[in-house]
């Protein structure tokens, strides 16, 4: 009886422990998914016309998301992207411009004057957002989800100036960031495009 009775409580402890540990196994799992990271996917905004341009339809495709203004050194840059943009918009890739007046005021203009600045000057045929913040406390909600690791799961970084250049995967995430001076068409932002 002895044996039986001590069998029991054997059996009633382990009970007790898988279920304790099923317990904080579920506890693990809602915190892990309250904190899972974001993606791109998520933000919807409104573009240099004025029309909903909607990230979630770029799923599947590589991005490279670029700060740009009109009278920057950098600005010329923009005949780089057009042109990494018409090299492989048909390949999976999209480059996505979003004008910033952050930078030494140098995007002065209004969403028309940008539009056409870019359409006579570049030919830019890539989607450009309307002209936003990327930075400080009116930082743009892209913007903050492409700087705070909070957000992207990838790291914290700030954009220091015009045309800096952020890479992001078939799956919305974060991957890589660019400094102003590198070019579009760097031969690591190509072999990446190119999965090489």
């Amino acid at each position: 009886m002895k044996k039986f009775i001590a069998l029991l409580l054997v059996l009633a402890f382990v009970s007790c422990q898988k279920a304790k540990n099923k317990e904080v196994a579920i506890n693990l799992n809602t915190q892990t998914n309250s904190m899972q990271k974001e993606t791109i996917y998520q933000f919807k905004m409104t573009d240099l016309y004025g029309k909903e341009f909607n990230f979630s339809n770029l799923k599947g495709k590589k991005l490279m998301i670029v700060n740009t203004a009109s009278k920057c050194g950098y600005t010329p840059q923009y005949k780089d992207l057009e042109k990494l943009y018409n090299t492989y918009k048909d390949k999976n890739f999209v480059i996505v411009g979003f004008p910033a007046n952050n930078f030494g005021k140098q995007e002065p203009g209004t969403d028309t004057e940008i539009a056409e600045f870019c359409q006579q000057n570049y030919g830019v045929s890539f989607p450009m957002m309307t002209k936003t913040s990327v930075k400080e406390e009116d930082m743009n909600p892209v913007y903050q989800f492409l700087t705070q690791q909070s957000k992207n799961g990838f790291k914290d970084s700030e954009v220091a100036w015009n045309f800096q250049k952020y890479l992001i995967d078939e799956n919305g995430n974060v991957v890589n960031i660019y400094p102003s001076k590198t070019l579009p068409i760097d031969a690591a932002i190509v072999a990446w495009i190119e999965n090489k």
